[in-house]
């Protein structure tokens, strides 16, 4: 269950950082599952459905120093295919966690459906693919668009495509697409428009270094967290560097399940947990001196003390002119036990 009124869903999203290698995937599966996330997201893209020029290519730092490598090839070689992609769906229903995955194409989308994902996830750079969105919407699955890059006008055309199909069932992540993204660039209160303005569920996919902005997010409302995850930042690839390693995703869902208790509700009046604090840490109306059974009480006579199980000092109005009915000492709390009842007092 995914929404509001439900934990924050907590995504490992391992990407392109099994690197070709099953075992790797595999393992990192398990070490995101040790780390306490709800689900892992993989990609089953087609290298061919989205670069045709194998001239370009992609700069990122690996041991500390510069890469520069055919996009093509770095794509093709953590390609995962039917059997691949569906293998490591097996391995995540034997071990209780949540599998989903990117698709890029309609035969991605179909590999997927055939699998029986519970939820679709659609990459930011395909928010223009209005067909395969269109596609998802049809599904009748839960549904997330990343809004990475993109400007409110095809935000707003892609929700559209989605929602004509009836399918209510979105999720929009506001998304940096930078690798790492920079502090400044975050601006986590794009999430709560996104919110107002389409009327959804709304979430965060983390490119930052640590787990700040994950917790900022949380407390402004993100229902679904998505961040990069590895088993170690030093193996290759483009993705490994900012992403979190197993110490840092435990992290990162032990901090969110505090802040989820830390947000707490909406409701003004103290909560129960504060009421035995309330009693020993309020004022109460106590004898400013030793006073006398019979005494008619005056302002002089009264001072605001710890207790606060007796009469509040906002009440103390209520007081002037009422009648001990015994010796009371300096300090002693005013209350009903001490003086007479109103009908019996003497003015």
């Amino acid at each position: 269950m995914i929404g509001t009124d439900h934990p924050c869903f907590i995504v490992a999203e391992i990407g392109l950082n099994h690197n070709g290698d099953m075992a790797l995937a595999k393992r990192t599966i398990d070490a995101a599952i040790d780390a306490g996330v709800d689900s892992v997201k993989f990609q089953n893209y087609r290298t061919e459905d989205f670069i045709c020029d194998t001239r370009l290519t992609h700069t990122y730092e690996n041991y500390g120093k510069k890469v520069i490598e055919s996009q093509y090839d770095m794509f093709k070689r953590c390609e995962l295919d039917y059997k691949k992609l569906s293998e490591l769906k097996t391995h995540c229903d034997q071990k209780g966690v949540d599998f989903h995955s990117t698709p890029t194409g309609m035969d991605g989308l179909a590999d997927l459906l055939a699998m029986g994902v519970a939820i679709l996830k659609n990459g930011s750079d395909y928010l223009g693919h209005l067909p395969l969105i269109e596609a998802m919407g049809n599904s009748g699955l839960p549904t997330v668009l990343s809004t990475g890059m993109a400007t409110r006008k095809e935000i707003e055309v892609a929700v559209e495509f989605f929602r004509k199909t009836g399918n209510a069932q979105l999720i929009l992540l506001h998304c940096v697409s930078l690798y790492p993204a920079a502090p400044e660039d975050v601006n986590l209160r794009r999430m709560i428009s996104l919110a107002r303005e389409f009327d959804c569920l709304v979430g965060f996919s983390d490119h930052t270094f640590g787990n700040e902005a994950v917790i900022g997010a949380v407390a402004l409302g993100a229902c679904w967290i998505e961040k990069h995850f590895t088993l170690d930042k030093e193996l290759p690839g483009p993705d490994h560097r900012f992403s979190a390693d197993p110490a840092e995703m435990k992290d990162l869902v032990r901090a969110v399940r505090i802040i989820e208790k830390q947000i707490g509700s909406e409701e003004i009046d103290f909560s129960m947990a504060e009421n035995e604090a309330r009693g020993q840490f309020r004022l109460s109306c106590v004898a400013s001196r030793d006073l006398p059974s019979g005494w008619i009480l005056k302002e002089k006579d009264i001072v605001f003390r710890r207790p606060g199980n007796g009469i509040a000092p906002r009440m103390v109005s209520t007081l002037y002119g009422r009648q001990l009915n015994c010796n009371v000492s300096a300090g002693s709390v005013l209350g009903e036990g001490n003086l007479r009842l109103k009908e019996d007092d003497c003015s």
